[in-house]
């Protein structure tokens, strides 16, 4: 960048401007001076200076030249607030001949947002010489022409203005001709007739016209004019007006009359013959828009008139008589075209951002409007508005000037873009307007959080299902887009987590699957929980959380065992009954468990009898044996049985236990642990009482403390999940207990046909989230209550 010396031509002057009401919208205003033709780079003034600005700030408030004319011709330099040239700048080309020459241009500057208006004017330098429009001017006088009479020359232009315009004209020397200027008339000259002309003596005068302008150093251009001396005709013809005024409106059709013109010549026959015609001085590109009929007068536009364009002609007109030296008269026809409404405004639209954020704050501005219509008065005034409905406004800055700021609440994900219509109709009659859409791009936040789909997830896998096998998959959705809508999952860690769940589980944290890490056992872990948190990629991440319960579904992987005093199949237990025994005679009891649960756990009893043999019974569901009917001679001594115990799983499983039953004479030969006791009591005896108050007591103490876990429960936080489920006591009409806690169900039985009256606590396991009931008829056969879960589908334990 060149900055200004003393001896450069840029005049720079500041004039800073007190803002009236009118212009209170606009935040300052400056005016600049610079020549035109001046070196790019050349500074015009400290735009930050002038306007109290930070030099620092402006990079930062992002200051810049938004608005002037097509061509940007002025740029601010961020580092030092200079203001300077930034494309070559013509003054003929922009204001062609104009006395004043100025360019607007607009700066803006944010947080706050400022506008600057900034007027330069473009001072003249002399730069182009006076130039005419044909090299040569041929001029007509006859010799009987008196002293004094003034001939039109054609003037010479110059683009430029102001002194370095044309100032003088010189003519060469001569004896017959001079020069008059008339400096009221638009700087006209004429050649004026300084002695009476003599064709015997000479037919052809030429002279030099030299124009010379007032510049530093002058500059010139000639012209040569040839003075033809014609033979006399000593009147010419003579306009009823000096000056002749016209209007017409813009838009009329081609061949309205506009005026007629009216000349006449006192002179008779062929030279009293008025012709009309446009005079070629100082004819214009203008004159190609009119025609004048030769004989009448009459003025006829030949194109189309546009105010727009030229709002008054000012043409010079002829009348010339027919005689072969015909004499020729002048007049001047001003023309005033008046405006019509024919223009609807036009819309400029200057970008500021290229997306706004969906949280900006209300009265960001996004972009700069400005409405003009060429038209004039009141068809030239115009009012602008938004005509759809968007949270966006217009802010009037200095006449028609706008800001185009935020007006409501953004939400990209509602609405990504906004195609906003700003409507400008102007005052005309009828009025007339435009209309232009400003696509604005609404650009993303991390204002969403990932969603799962379900609160609680609820996953059911098999007991020895394989290791590394994908148990769930959970999907989070974030509203987001880009970074902000990448969603990875993790496990939430807790300080109450009870299990280093783990070791148990993985998650994949982009698919979000869930694999397990090792093979489950029913009988050893039942349930268990964790929470996934899904966290996005924005800045600051966001992220939701979701309670994932797995529970384990039992597999009937367990055979029943046999418990003491009688063991499993490969060893031979001995019971001895008294030959007298009656139908219904207690002769033993098989107790076995089974660590699975549900059906995997209900066991049933049977019994094998060699062929021909059936003095025995066994109940189904509580594995006493008992005789059939009394004793016959017939019958063996010692009777070999075989119990078969199944659970109820598929397939099923089993264990065998073999007894010999050992018949005696008498029941003191009977050594075994049981006494006979009839099938039917007649009195209630005081072991019963005792047993029945003992029942009861056990049942309110199990009771008060099943509605206090359960109050504890009810207190705990989601982080407490227990793997255990509820305690459950189910009674059988056989006269036996289930009781279930924990991970194992212990069956409490006791029967009231036995000699001792013995209870026998042994475990059973149940489901934790499934119970069952099972009612024992009178015949020892079951009959289920209630479905408990198949394979396919298990209830949830969860609510």
């Amino acid at each position: 960048m060149h900055l200004p010396s003393r001896t450069s031509s840029v005049w720079i002057y500041l004039l800073v401007v007190l803002l009236d009401c009118y212009w209170e919208a606009v935040s300052g205003q400056l005016s600049y001076s610079v020549s035109e033709e001046v070196n790019l780079g050349t500074a015009v003034g400290n735009i930050a200076k002038d306007l109290n600005i930070n030099v620092q700030d402006l990079e930062s408030r992002m200051f810049q030249i938004v608005a002037g004319s097509k061509k940007k011709y002025f740029e601010v330099n961020l580092k030092t607030g200079v203001l300077y040239v930034n494309e070559r700048i013509d003054r003929e080309e922009l204001c062609g001949d104009e006395p004043k020459c100025s360019l607007i241009v607009e700066a803006v500057i944010n947080n706050p947002l400022k506008l600057y208006r900034i007027e330069i004017i473009i001072l003249d330098v002399n730069d182009n010489s006076p130039l005419f429009l044909s090299t040569s001017q041929v001029i007509d006088i006859s010799e009987n022409t008196a002293a004094g009479a003034k001939f039109p020359l054609h003037p010479a232009d110059d683009a430029d203005v102001g002194k370095n315009t044309v100032s003088t004209y010189k003519l060469s020397q001569n004896e017959h001709l001079s020069l008059a200027t008339n400096k009221g008339e638009s700087g006209t000259v004429e050649l004026q007739l300084q002695k009476v002309l003599d064709r015997e003596k000479q037919s052809v005068i030429r002279l030099i016209l030299t124009a010379v302008d007032g510049g530093t150093p002058a500059k010139s251009g000639s012209m040569t004019i040839i003075v033809n001396v014609l033979d006399i005709n000593d009147n010419p013809p003579v306009f009823s007006q000096i000056l002749y005024k016209a209007s017409v409106y813009e838009n009329v059709k081609i061949g309205t009359l506009i005026i007629t013109l009216n000349a006449t010549d006192l002179d008779a026959g062929q030279n009293g013959q008025v012709f009309y015609s446009f005079s070629k001085v100082g004819r214009g590109k203008q004159t190609d828009l009119f025609a004048i009929d030769e004989k009448i007068g009459t003025v006829t536009n030949t194109k189309n008139i546009d105010f727009e364009e030229n709002n008054a002609f000012e043409i010079r007109v002829q009348a010339s008589d027919g005689a072969s030296s015909p004499m020729t008269s002048h007049a001047k026809l001003l023309i005033e075209v008046l405006d019509v409404n024919d223009n609807a405004p036009e819309i400029s639209v200057t970008s500021l951002i290229n997306a706004v954020k969906e949280d900006a704050s209300i009265g960001t501005a996004i972009a700069l409007v400005s409405v003009f219509d060429k038209d004039g008065g009141k068809n030239g005034m115009v009012h602008s508005s938004i005509s759809n409905n968007v949270p966006f406004k217009l802010e009037s800055n200095y006449k028609n000037y706008y800001s185009l700021v935020v007006d409501g609440p953004l939400d990209r994900e509602s609405a990504s873009q906004y195609n906003i219509s700003i409507t400008a109709t102007d005052e005309g009659s009828p009025p007339l307007s435009s209309t232009k859409v400003i696509n604005v791009h609404v650009s993303d936040v991390n204002d969403n959080k990932p969603l799962f789909t379900e609160n609680i997830i609820n996953v059911y896998v098999k007991e020895n299902s394989p290791v590394g096998a994908i148990i769930k998959t959970v999907t989070a959705v974030d509203a987001d887009i880009d970074q902000n809508g990448q969603v990875s999952y993790s496990f939430l860690q807790s300080n109450s987590d009870s299990m280093p769940f783990s070791t148990l589980v993985n998650i994949n944290s982009e698919t979000g699957d869930i694999v397990s890490l090792q093979s489950f056992n029913y009988e050893e872990l039942k349930t268990f929980q964790f929470k996934v948190q899904a966290t996005d990629s924005g800045v600051p991440p966001l992220s939701s959380n979701v309670t994932v319960n797995v529970c384990i579904l039992d597999e009937n992987d367990n055979n029943p065992t046999i418990l003491a005093p009688y063991s499993e199949h490969g060893s031979v237990n001995s019971e001895n009954i008294p030959y007298s025994a009656e139908a219904g005679y207690f002769v033993a009891k098989i107790r076995a468990v089974d660590a699975d649960s549900g059906y995997n756990a209900l066991l049933s009893y049977h019994l094998s009898e060699p062929k021909g043999n059936n003095l025995f019974r066994i109940g189904t569901s509580t594995g006493e044996i008992r005789t059939k009917r009394r004793m016959s001679d017939n019958d063996l001594k010692t009777h070999p049985l075989v119990v078969l115990v199944s659970d109820n799983g598929e397939p099923s499983l089993s264990a065998t236990v073999s007894i010999d039953v050992v018949v005696v004479e008498s029941t003191a030969d009977i050594q075994t642990q049981f006494r006979h006791v009839p099938i039917k009591e007649e009195s209630f005896s005081d072991l019963n009482l005792y047993l029945l108050i003992a029942i009861v007591s056990v049942s309110v103490i199990f009771l008060l403390s099943l509605i206090s876990l359960i109050a504890v429960k009810c207190h705990r936080t989601d982080g407490s999940f227990s793997r255990y489920s509820a305690p459950m006591i189910t009674t059988h009409p056989d006269g036996s207990w289930s009781y279930s806690k924990s991970t194992q169900q212990y069956d409490v039985c006791f029967s009231s046909d036995t000699l001792k009256s013995d209870v026998v606590v042994f475990p059973a396991p149940f489901p934790p989230v499934d119970a069952e009931l099972i009612s024992i008829n009178g015949g020892d056969t079951f009959t289920r209550t209630q479905t408990l879960p198949n394979k396919e589908k298990v209830r949830s334990g969860w609510h």
